[in-house]
């Protein structure tokens, strides 16, 4: 098995906008529309007040995710941008992604990682909860949305 590979990206970068757009299509399929209107900055993913990363086999992009900051407290990291694309699904890019993307925000002091996601996403939902996520009120662009869920770990 090909090893997976974590770098840092700009959020801008053409390999992070490649999978950021195959993200937003495959949430558009689930969904319908535009699959997220969520208002996304890239400058919000730069250190200290953010991160993105892209996970590579076989020295392709596979996969991403990213957090920024969340909140007036500094404490929180809201996660944003996770796919994998359906070739790399099933090989542990996800899971690979998350710990990542915690640990960057760990390192930038933040204690708590909180997140939305709809319920059109089981494989997400299931990843979330088997990592120690938990359900906690819904927050954010889609709080009032029909479907969405929110959840939460301390880091």
């Amino acid at each position: 098995m090909t090893e997976i590979e974590i770098r840092v990206q700009r959020f801008d970068a053409p390999e992070s906008q490649a999978l950021i757009k195959a993200a937003l299509a495959d949430l558009g399929e689930r969904y319908g529309g535009s699959g997220d209107d969520t208002p996304v900055d890239a400058a919000e993913f730069e250190p200290p007040a953010g991160a993105f990363l892209v996970a590579y086999l076989g020295g392709q992009p596979v996969g991403c995710g990213g957090w920024r900051s969340h909140g007036d407290d500094g404490e929180a990291a809201e996660l944003k941008r996770m796919y994998t694309a359906p070739a790399a699904r099933g090989r542990g890019v996800a899971r690979a992604v998350l710990a990542a993307v915690e640990r960057s925000a760990r390192e930038q002091g933040r204690n708590r990682i909180i997140l939305e996601c709809g319920d059109k996403q089981p494989e997400a939902i299931a990843m979330y909860t088997s990592a120690g996520y938990e359900r906690i009120p819904n927050f954010g662009f889609y709080q009032d949305a029909p479907g969405c869920l929110s959840f939460g770990r301390t880091l």
